[in-house]
Parts: C-alpha cells; structure tokens; sequence
C-alpha cells in the first residue's frame, strides 16, 4: 500500500469516527418548543402537569344544563387548569361571560390581563372572566400566567376555534363580552390599561 493510499485511509477513519460522536450527541440532546412553535436543543421538555401545578388556576365553569349559544355548539376546547375537555357553548349558557383571547407572545395581552384580574374581583359574581390562551404552546401560557400572578378560569385554544366561531377580528388581544342568554353582546377588538376601562367597556354593551 502507497503513502497516500494509508493517509487516505487514516483521514476517512477520523472522519467517520467524529460524524459518530456528531450523531451520538444529537440523539442525546433533549428538545423544547420555542415561541416560534419550533424546538430548541438543549433545554428540557415542559412538565404540563407541574406548570399546571404552579399556575393554580381555578377550574373552568362548569356547565349549567342550558345549550348555550347556537354559535359555539361543537366547539369543545381544553381547560388550561387540568387539561380536561370544556363545552364551550355549555359553559357560558346562562351566565354573563367577557371572555378574553390572548396569547403570550403578545406584549398588550401581557399588560392587560392582570386588569381583567382585577376587573373580575371588582365586578363579583355577576359576571365571569375566563381568559382564552390562542396558541399551541400552553406550557408558555401557564408560564405567563404564573409569573403575572393571574388566576382567571383560561382554556387552552391553540386552533382559535372560539374566535372563528364568534367571527372575531384575527387581532390579539381581544376581548367578547356574552349576554345571559349567549348572544353577543360585544365585540371588542382592542387592549385595556386597567380595569375602569374594562368596566367602562363592558356595561355599555347594556346586556
């Protein structure tokens, strides 16, 4: 064998040999979803139940044996609080609902959803406030709500199937407010610095 054939040789043993220890890292390298619904290499997945856990949200209303408004009938979504399924139009029937969409990403969601805490502790029972995460990454929307210190009743919406059923703006954040008897009373495409605002808003939907 020739000089340059055992170099030849040697090369392509220390190539193969570190395209090996390549792979072999790859596969040991965990993978997390980013905010742009990606994967980012070196962090751990998510434990939902753990975020869930942290994030002590109440549960999601439970429905009240009315059908509820025409428009949400089949829309069934996940209450963010134990990732159980939710009727959406079950949940709001009879009730006076302002249902909040948002996501965490947007940075007006972020400024506006500790007022719409306050707003539901100023307005009583009167009235429930239940937040809507519109996006596929819930453990990043318990993160927020965590960090914020926000428990409303949230459900996971990540294929916005309440906006495209109540025909809402394709904006966040944005903000519906139900009458009792499940009509729409308001929709309000728009963010909110505080809570008088919030009030504002909704009683003049006058229903």
């Amino acid at each position: 064998m020739s000089n340059s054939t055992r170099w030849t040789v040697a090369i392509l043993v220390v190539v193969a040999a570190l395209l090996t220890g390549l792979v072999n890292e790859l596969r040991r390298e965990p993978v997390a979803s980013h905010p742009g619904g990606g994967a980012v290499a070196g962090t751990a997945q998510p434990d939902l139940a753990e975020l869930r856990r942290r994030a002590d949200l109440p549960a999601c209303p439970a429905g009240t044996g009315q059908t509820g408004p025409s428009a949400l009938h089949g829309v069934t979504v996940e209450c963010a609080a134990d990732g159980a399924p939710v009727d959406v139009a079950a949940m709001v029937a009879g009730r006076r609902v302002v249902l909040n969409l948002w996501a965490y990403w947007c940075g007006p969601c972020r400024d506006e959803l500790p007022a719409f805490a306050e707003y539901q502790r100023r307005a009583g029972p009167g009235v429930i406030v239940v937040t809507v995460h519109q996006d596929d990454n819930a453990a990043a929307g318990l993160a927020l709500l965590t960090e914020l210190g926000v428990r409303l009743p949230t459900l996971q919406d990540g294929r916005r199937r309440l906006a495209a059923a109540l025909r809402v703006p394709n904006v966040m954040p944005a903000t519906v407010v139900l009458a009792a008897d499940g009509s729409v009373a308001r929709i309000l495409p728009q963010s909110f610095a505080n809570a008088e605002e919030i009030a504002a808003a909704v009683d003049s939907s006058g229903r």
